[in-house]
């Protein structure tokens, strides 16, 4: 399938690369922007006199105003696809970086994290579908690249944060409205390529899917299994983001920038971790990555709350290369037990992983203003252990998949 246009083409069998590492950028900048928000959770706290429960509460907002639009755009797209969507879900966020560099009240950083959130759930659906089509079969590859840029975007806004917001105040937060801008320009491209397939779908009045034998009873277990997981995933995930700058500052006496940086290496370690996952998925089975990722960091995570500033930072980076090797198989293989809705189960995923990363936030800032930030962390250590029911998944590379007929509309 092609077109005329020597710059434009479509062709299910091949890999983009060139719309890959566009939709890749254009992810950098969107988690960059949602980087902002734990990076500046110290500022904040202390600008505003907050507590952690009220810390725990930004974190809730964004991530659950993300949470609940993206299974709902996802399922709208399904049947009406958006080439130009993305742009608008930047416009948000875009709004949302500008009154959280001036917001007046503590109310006002809630209603700007939660624009925030409302353009990370309109641009993720969409996105993870162009990954998708620009795959050209490789389907882990393309969702390890998307997701490295959303990764290697949350790791640079700590260092950004540090070197043009600490120390010169909140009000330089407005600076990072420029990533937005970018990525605008780069999706421009992006949805003009977008459209070419859509336009080139709906000349094919029936496409051929590959459905796996298993019976609704299994995918509905299967699907079960996968969101139990993003739970045991994202509740340490959320404890790192929200609070490792908190932990780091109370038990070992270190400045907030040098907080920040112990933030950077978790954060670089995922996109490490993300690209290794989308690649071993292909090569030795989607189930065994989501399996050896979450139970793997395990170890590494029960001792984290023991050791001491240095053994800190290797243990931060070594969980979360393996804890992040996870979603982009999770991700593919959820795909796959659902080939007919891809941007519900996009969205589905996206949304209760961003969901079970706000509410965990919210309730651990509650329970450390009860407790302490060094309690909380011994106490989810113990939540990769959850991964261990991954063993229960289909092995989908031993599975039988069938040709199925959809008709188009």
């Amino acid at each position: 399938m092609s077109n005329n246009s020597t710059t434009l083409t479509y062709d299910a069998n091949k890999t983009n690369y060139g719309i890959l590492f566009a939709i890749c950028f254009s992810h950098l900048g969107n988690d960059l922007i949602q980087s902002v928000i734990p990076t500046a959770l110290p500022m904040l706290k202390s600008n505003y006199s907050l507590s952690f429960a009220q810390v725990g509460i930004i974190t809730f907002c964004f991530q659950v105003t993300s949470s609940l639009l993206q299974p709902i755009v996802g399922r709208y797209t399904d049947k009406h696809p958006m080439p130009y969507s993305q742009i608008i879900g930047f416009f948000f966020s875009t709004l949302g970086i500008v009154l959280l560099s001036y917001a007046w009240s503590y109310h006002w950083i809630l209603i700007s994290v939660s624009l925030i959130g409302v353009g990370s759930s309109i641009f993720h659906p969409e996105s993870s579908r162009i990954a998708f089509f620009s795959s050209g079969g490789k389907r882990s590859l393309a969702q390890s690249i998307f997701q490295i840029g959303g990764n290697t975007g949350s790791a640079l806004g700590p260092v950004l944060l540090a070197l043009i917001v600490t120390p010169y105040g909140q009000r330089n937060i407005i600076w990072i409205a420029l990533v937005a801008i970018s990525a605008q320009i780069i999706l421009t491209y992006v949805a003009k390529w977008y459209s070419l397939v859509v336009q080139t779908s709906k000349k094919i009045k029936d496409k051929i899917i590959h459905v796996p034998d298993l019976t609704k009873k299994q995918v509905n277990s299967a699907i079960t299994i996968l969101l139990v997981l993003i739970f045991s995933k994202y509740i340490y995930i959320a404890s790192i983001t929200s609070y490792l700058q908190f932990f780091t500052m109370e038990k070992f006496g270190i400045t907030e920038n040098q907080a920040h940086i112990y933030l950077f290496y978790f954060l670089i370690a995922v996109a490490i971790g993300t690209l290794l996952g989308g690649y071993l998925g292909d090569k030795i089975g989607r189930k065994y990555v989501i399996w050896l990722s979450i139970l793997g960091c395990a170890p590494f995570a029960l001792a984290l709350p023991y050791v001491n500033l240095f053994w800190t930072g290797v243990l931060v980076f070594i969980v979360g290369t393996i804890i992040a090797s996870a979603f982009p198989a999770i991700l593919v293989y959820s795909q796959e037990l659902l080939p007919h809705k891809l941007g519900m189960v996009s969205g589905l995923f996206y949304g209760f992983a961003f969901g079970m990363g706000g509410v965990c936030a919210a309730l651990l800032g509650w329970w450390a203003d009860y407790s302490s930030i060094t309690f909380i962390y011994k106490v989810v250590s113990f939540s990769p252990l959850i991964g261990i029911i991954a063993y229960y998944l289909p092995d989908m590379k031993s599975i039988h998949f069938t040709d199925e007929i959809q008709h188009q509309e």
